[in-house]
């Protein structure tokens, strides 16, 4: 499996524990949060740990060893080494440093961080990711994490004092890592992106997930759950969770990208009723019959979608921009931008058709396409039928 060192699409699921626990690791955006701390303290000719703790998205912190720290010119620099535990990833190992030196311009009081893309760290040149355009490929949790771990620091020699500090995030070989993701396909050119919603990277196993996706069922079906509801990942969940509330968080079960094995075994365990929940990129996919949509096996096919905006809409120009997106993510804002509703219902109605080949004749389907604000953009059902 390639590694997920892409973007950041809208979620991630859950790995699943196996009878063996696997070791987990840290993403880049922690080992660059880390380095990023370290190089402050550099800086301000501060003590500097050779392990500092970097506070998580979620709660907690981590423990993160140095692999080096010093001075540099007029600023600090330092650096960490990507463990990425028992994840296939192809930045485990990899040297994530940062280079932090002060914005001095005049004497605004406004408090500012500065990212820069230095060696081996992409940088965007296509519309359509959360990154605007001329941006380093540093996403936003890591920048928040960045942000945070920078005003531990700060705050302990500059209490009150607005913090204005450049930040260059450094990643020797990240172009050569690069070629081995999406990156390049993506427009993200130059090197990796810096990643990481959790700040932490849990070892992915095919097999492990698809059996916590089976016991998940199973624990369901013991407890009476007659309907199930399938997501992607802990945002999808969320959202939805939040548009069922009737239902007990036992009927919400994480399926990942393992759509088809996911139906599949819900209809053999003979749920009458089963919806699945998804963002439109996994959406689409979906939609264009992929049963697996994990982003290593590539994206979805926006041409096509080009040609279903122009069969529903009659609009030439629309279908053009469409299938010219960068990502699904442009597509649908193009989409929605041009009040092209029926097409986003078109590609329910093939999500639709693809689930029921996958659960077959039996089970009543349900299907919800959210944007990535988490709000239904669509929702369909088709019920149960007789072979």
């Amino acid at each position: 499996m390639k590694n997920q060192d892409l973007i950041n699409y809208p979620d991630m699921a859950k790995p699943p524990r196996s009878r063996k626990e696997l070791r987990q690791g840290f993403s880049t955006g922690t080992a660059a949060a880390a380095a990023a701390q370290g190089a402050l303290r550099e800086l301000l000719e501060l003590p500097c740990p050779e392990i500092v703790e970097v506070d998580l998205p979620g709660g907690g912190s981590l423990s993160i060893p140095l692999h080096y720290h010093r001075r540099n010119g007029n600023g600090g620099l330092a650096a960490v080494i990507k463990d990425a535990g028992d994840d296939p990833d192809v930045t485990n190992g990899a040297e994530i440093g940062a280079r932090v030196w002060l914005i001095e311009v005049g004497n605004r009081a406004k408090e500012e961080v500065q990212f820069q893309a230095g060696e081996g760290v992409g940088r965007v040149t296509k519309p359509g990711l959360a990154l605007a355009v001329g941006e380093p490929a540093i996403n936003p949790v890591p920048r928040q994490m960045i942000r945070r771990s920078l005003g531990k620091v700060w705050k302990e020699i500059f209490p009150g004092k607005p913090m204005r500090l450049n930040v260059e995030i450094i990643v020797p070989r990240g172009e050569e890592m690069a070629r081995h993701t999406l990156n390049p396909r993506l427009g993200i050119l130059g090197g990796i992106s810096i990643l990481g919603t959790t700040g932490l990277v849990k070892p992915f196993s095919h097999a492990a997930y698809r059996a916590t996706i089976a016991a998940s069922l199973r624990v369901a079906q013991a407890l009476g759950i007659r309907k199930i509801v399938f997501n992607t990942g802990g945002k999808s969940e969320s959202y939805m969770q939040a548009l069922l509330p009737e239902l007990p968080e036992e009927a919400f079960v994480q399926m990942g990208d393992y759509v088809r094995f996911a139906l599949k075994t819900a209809a053999n365990l003979k749920f009458p009723g089963i919806t699945v929940g998804a963002f439109f990129g996994k959406a689409l996919k979906i939609a264009q019959g992929w049963g697996h949509t994990h982003a290593s096996r590539g994206l979805a096919d926006l041409k096509k979608l080009g040609r279903l905006t122009e069969e529903k809409t009659g609009d030439t120009q629309l279908a053009r921009e469409v299938s010219m997106a960068n990502t699904a993510r442009q597509a649908l804002e193009i989409l929605l931008a041009a009040h092209a509703q029926p097409v986003v219902a078109a590609v329910g109605e093939r999500m639709l058709a693809a689930l029921r080949d996958y659960a077959g004749p039996t089970p009543g389907l349900g299907a919800v396409i959210l944007d990535f604000a988490g709000v239904p953009l669509w929702r369909g059902e088709r019920v149960e039928r007789s072979e």
